[in-house]
């Protein structure tokens, strides 16, 4: 079994955050694979499914986002589950925006979800990094990922989240790659070989016209 958990801040004032890349990854999942409806469990919003043979729940913690960690921690108590069997999606700054990043274990890297997760059940947990780009200061952090994402990031998003629900099967069976592969035909599809050559700027719009005269003029002209 796994637990999918997506990291964000509860209550419609926050749904288009940039903080709350992971609740929306969850919730394309979860309608894209027939899961249950949603319900309040573990301190937070869950639903269940099948991806592939394995049964997964998914989290949405509604604790905010600095104390995730008590609600991961009950989760994975109730569940039985062990630190290797939760998979955590959340914001990463030092990824551009519409790139994707696995990792195991190590820091949080100041994240303040990920502090709150270390500290409740330690480090050894599988992490999608979803990439929201960086404000350019430390300073502005705060503002940044609790500001909605423009109108201008809606295409690369939306295709990100459907790239993440098609290689979710990859992803809860252990293959990595595949999943950031599904990730990037999606945000970066491969050209169509049909696709047809730009024109020449060069090239005449039109054929030139047939040569219309006689072998006898063509003869003259010649020596003309």
């Amino acid at each position: 079994m796994k637990l999918l958990v997506g990291l964000g801040n509860p209550g419609a004032k926050y749904a288009q955050n940039r903080h709350n890349i992971g609740f929306m990854a969850m919730d394309r999942i979860a309608a894209d694979h027939g899961f249950s409806g949603w319900r309040s469990k573990f301190q937070g919003q869950t639903c269940d499914g099948r991806i592939g043979s394995e049964r997964v729940t998914l989290l949405k913690p509604e604790t905010f986002m600095n104390l995730s960690g008590q609600s991961v921690g009950e989760a994975m108590r109730y569940l039985k589950l062990s630190p290797e069997d939760i998979i955590v999606f959340h914001d990463e700054l030092d990824l551009a925006p519409g790139k994707v990043r696995l990792k195991t274990g190590g820091g949080h890297a100041g994240h303040n979800g990920l502090r709150s997760i270390h500290g409740h059940i330690g480090p050894d947990y599988d992490r999608v990094r979803m990439g929201v780009g960086h404000p350019g200061h430390k300073d502005a952090v705060a503002g940044y990922v609790l500001r909605d994402f423009p109108k201008a990031d809606a295409e690369w998003l939306d295709d990100e989240l459907r790239g993440i629900s098609d290689g979710i099967a990859e992803l809860v069976g252990g293959d990595g790659g595949k999943f950031l592969n599904a990730i990037a035909l999606r945000v970066a599809p491969a050209r169509s070989s049909k696709s047809k050559p730009k024109s020449n700027a060069h090239t005449p719009s039109s054929a030139p016209e047939p040569d219309a005269r006689s072998a006898m003029q063509k003869l003259v002209d010649k020596f003309r």
